[in-house]
């Protein structure tokens, strides 16, 4: 690990090595997620995309490397907005994106075709601008595709044709990676884990370093609730995948969230403590946090220089866990 030489006065961003692949990640990535704007339904509400833009620019300015997105985010919008923000810039960074929503036959669609994922792919360069991809990763694939060997051929060869530097899967469940370290052997699987779901941390996590599989981890901030900023009974305008969530459930978030308040707030964001917590463990190579704006990026960075969380913090939060969040 190594730090990164940054301007005076901002905190440096801390590397962590992507599996075997040789590349040097900032632990703390940008996910393009939320940019693609909420027209398709499937974002966390409105955008503005000078502020997006913005947002891409003050990321790299403070040592992020790693730009995670995929072709389904805002239907192209999120790679588009990528690639004009890393114009000129793109020698020095790292960009991760995904294949297999297949929006062009509507929301909904997945396809995992040897001759759709070239398409995808050919289709991606163009949007990000960019005649290679660093990590290609397959968009949550469900079991029956990840256990046929065929599946992975098209990445493998794409790689050995120089178009991807590395490739991986994206996945819901651990059996999901599990399955693909041992079908496919990927160079990276990115899975979410949070404060709220250590799961894949118990048998996924360790056999991917077996194997030098880099660890990807996602919604690290439990869709936005790990922020703290939201309420009980808190509701969201269409547009937001949050929009049609059950109410107990949205309840039972946040009120997970209250009983982290022991956690002191004058030494790090409660953002910022989320994150602590997903990069404690030493098999995350990159931890990708979504952001819209400046203050966004500023804090969500801000994660890789923040302290440690304490061992009695960390007891708490197991207590927490065990109990599944439950009154004590």
């Amino acid at each position: 690990m190594r730090l990164v030489k940054l301007k005076r006065n901002l905190a440096p961003v801390k590397y962590r090595d992507f599996g075997k692949t040789g590349l040097k990640v900032s632990e703390v990535g940008f996910g393009g997620w939320a940019i693609g704007g909420n027209e398709h339904g499937n974002s966390y509400g409105p955008t503005d995309d000078k502020a997006s833009i913005d947002a891409i620019h003050k990321a790299i300015d403070l040592g992020c490397n790693f730009f995670d997105t995929a072709d389904v985010y805002g239907w192209g919008h999120s790679e588009e907005l990528l690639g004009k923000a890393l114009k000129g810039k793109r020698d020095h960074l790292i960009i991760a994106t995904k294949v297999g929503g297949d929006f062009y036959q509507g929301a909904g669609f997945q396809t995992f075709t040897a001759d759709y994922i070239r398409f995808g792919f050919e289709k991606s360069l163009q949007r990000l601008k960019t005649d290679y991809i660093d990590v290609y990763q397959l968009h949550n694939p469900p079991l029956r595709i990840l256990n046929k060997p065929e599946t992975y051929e098209v990445l493998q060869e794409l790689k050995k044709e120089g178009k991807i530097r590395a490739w991986g899967v994206s996945i819901f469940d651990p059996i999901e990676g599990l399955t693909a370290l041992k079908i496919g052997q990927p160079d990276s699987i990115q899975v979410s884990f949070s404060l709220f779901n250590v799961k894949p941390g118990e048998e996924l996590f360790p056999k991917s370093n077996e194997v030098g599989c880099a660890i990807v981890v996602r919604e690290a901030l439990a869709n936005g609730f790990l922020t703290g900023k939201y309420e009980p009974g808190a509701s969201f305008e269409h547009g937001d995948i949050r929009h049609n969530w059950p109410k107990d459930y949205i309840l039972a978030r946040t009120l997970a969230t209250q009983k982290l308040k022991f956690i002191p707030k004058n030494t790090r964001t409660m953002t910022q403590s989320a994150l602590r917590f997903v990069l404690h463990n030493e098999y995350v190579s990159v931890v990708i946090a979504g952001a819209k704006t400046v203050e966004q990026v500023e804090e969500n960075l801000g994660a890789s220089d923040a302290p440690a969380l304490t061992s009695e913090e960390l007891q708490e939060i197991l207590t927490l866990q065990q109990k599944g969040f439950r009154s004590l």
